[in-house]
């Protein structure tokens, strides 16, 4: 297996897959971001920069273009795409890939009608390759601006060297796990307890409630992931704890801003819309609860979240409910 790529391909011109492909190409990496359209490829490659991320340049190295002829040279497939849209979007490249190219999912959520990882959605539609997933603190915009940071790359059949040398820079420490079901149900399941976090600053109650909500929104999390066959460690590391921190904090994330306007009064509807772009915390509320009725894990958080969003329920009832359980021994 090589120990170094010659040419990536993103599929998915969000804010992140668009950054990520500025950050393989500053790297050195020739990449290619592919557009929906000829015509999305081609406004793209005039301007040189994406509306979704004000004042970043493109770099020489990279190229956009659609999925036709763009992919075969490619030996590292990142798919930075919303969570609903992945296996049309896998479909849509399905045969066109080389052959032995590296499949690396950057994309967050869970299957609602399945319960399965984005990883084993690829597995299923792009059979034969090796698959990685990327996660962890990783808001696009400061990625994308050079500032310091860390993710994390899990994988158990590709190439961690390769990997490595195509993410990591002096501003991107890359730290890498064998747990691919951790490092991605952290990265789904954050979003879910970051649009808490949000109302808890909507609503003003401060930092005493804040980090009790965070604390047990990660028990709520790990429980889930343990059950599903994640290892417990991964929770409290970069692509849990470090995620759900960043996530929850910081006024460029969507999954906070979500839970600031539900807070406010705002329908879930007119949030989204607000945000223009997709929160996945808020599809992956229902996926969750789903994966956690199969496997009898109590989530009393995203229940609230859930009756909040998609009942009518209003959030300061949810918070009293969650006041007034039962108490007992943390755990």
């Amino acid at each position: 297996m090589a120990d170094s790529f010659q040419q990536a391909a993103v599929v998915g011109v969000t804010a992140w897959g668009t950054t990520l492909a500025v950050h393989l190409a500053r790297r050195g990496l020739p990449v290619v971001l592919l557009a929906r359209t000829e015509a999305e490829a081609a406004a793209l490659s005039a301007a040189r920069r994406s509306p979704r991320l004000p004042g970043v340049v493109f770099p020489e190295h990279l190229t956009v273009a659609t999925a036709d002829g763009a992919l075969p040279g490619a030996d590292l497939v990142c798919f930075a795409v919303p969570s609903h849209t992945l296996v049309a979007n896998a479909q849509a490249v399905a045969g066109k890939l080389a052959p032995g190219a590296t499949i690396l999912s950057a994309t967050k959520g869970i299957d609602l009608a399945t319960g399965r990882r984005m990883s084993e959605l690829l597995a299923e539609a792009l059979p034969g390759h090796p698959l990685a997933v990327l996660s962890g603190p990783n808001l696009s915009r400061e990625v994308v601006e050079g500032q310091p940071g860390s993710t994390v790359i899990a994988t158990r059949d590709a190439s961690v060297d390769a990997l490595r040398s195509a993410f990591h820079s002096r501003a991107l420490r890359v730290y890498t796990s064998e747990d691919v079901a951790g490092v991605e149900f952290g990265g789904a399941l954050k979003n879910v307890i970051a649009i808490s976090g949000g109302m808890v600053d909507g609503f003003g109650f401060g930092n005493n409630a804040k980090a009790s909500l965070l604390t047990r929104g990660l028990a709520e999390i790990t429980r889930l992931g343990v059950a599903a066959g994640a290892e417990l460690e991964t929770f409290l590391g970069l692509a849990g704890i470090g995620d759900l921190v960043a996530t929850s904090y910081s006024p460029l994330s969507r999954n906070r801003r979500l839970g600031e306007l539900i807070a406010g009064g705002v329908t879930l509807e007119a949030a989204l819309a607000t945000l223009g772009e997709t929160a996945e915390g808020a599809t992956t509320i229902p996926a969750a609860l789903r994966l956690a009725a199969r496997l009898g894990v109590e989530m009393p958080i995203t229940e609230g979240l859930d009756r909040v969003l998609y009942h009518g329920a209003h959030p300061l009832e949810e918070v009293r409910a969650l006041m007034e359980r039962e108490p007992r021994a943390e755990r």
